[in-house]
């Protein structure tokens, strides 16, 4: 059986704030304001995986309420993500995500984003599909107020079970 699912995300921006996208540390003057470290990248392949294995959302299993998760790292999250899948015997086929932000430039970090989260996952990085766009300088991206990111992904379950 497989399965599809999406995620989306979004955080304000706000200086002085570490930039975290796909696991990496982006040099820029600004960063994700949130409970956690921010990562929007992280938190939409999450939504999406949870998602697709109809086990609810990120918000309901690492609450923004609870402080053992307060400046947690997003890798840690996908990490125990993966494993909620892996006890409902899911796998994951591939990933494809978009991140929205005005500045900076994030292509050249796109491929050390899919290592990073291919190592998490446990999956080959050519199954992780990582773009970026701007929005032409429209809306909250487009003023540099936010970041959004979208994700789709497809799980399998095992055919073995």
């Amino acid at each position: 059986m497989i399965r599809i699912g999406n995620g989306y995300d979004v955080h304000e921006l706000g200086f002085g704030i570490d930039l975290w996208i796909g696991g990496i540390k982006i040099n820029h003057n600004k960063g994700a304001i949130a409970h956690s470290d921010g990562d929007v990248l992280i938190h939409a392949i999450c939504d999406a995986l949870l998602g697709a294995a109809a086990l609810n959302d990120i918000g309901h299993h690492f609450p923004d309420s609870e402080m053992q998760y307060k400046n947690i790292d997003s890798k840690v999250l996908l990490r125990k993500t993966v494993n909620l899948l892996a006890e409902k015997k899911y796998a994951i086929v591939n990933i494809d995500s978009v991140v929205c932000l005005q500045k900076p430039e994030i292509n050249p970090y796109v491929d050390e984003m899919q290592k990073c989260l291919a190592k998490i996952m446990n999956i080959d990085a050519d199954m992780i599909s990582i773009k970026a766009t701007t929005t032409e300088k429209l809306g909250f991206v487009g003023r540099e107020e936010g970041i959004a990111a979208y994700a789709v992904v497809l799980i399998e379950k095992d055919k073995n079970d």
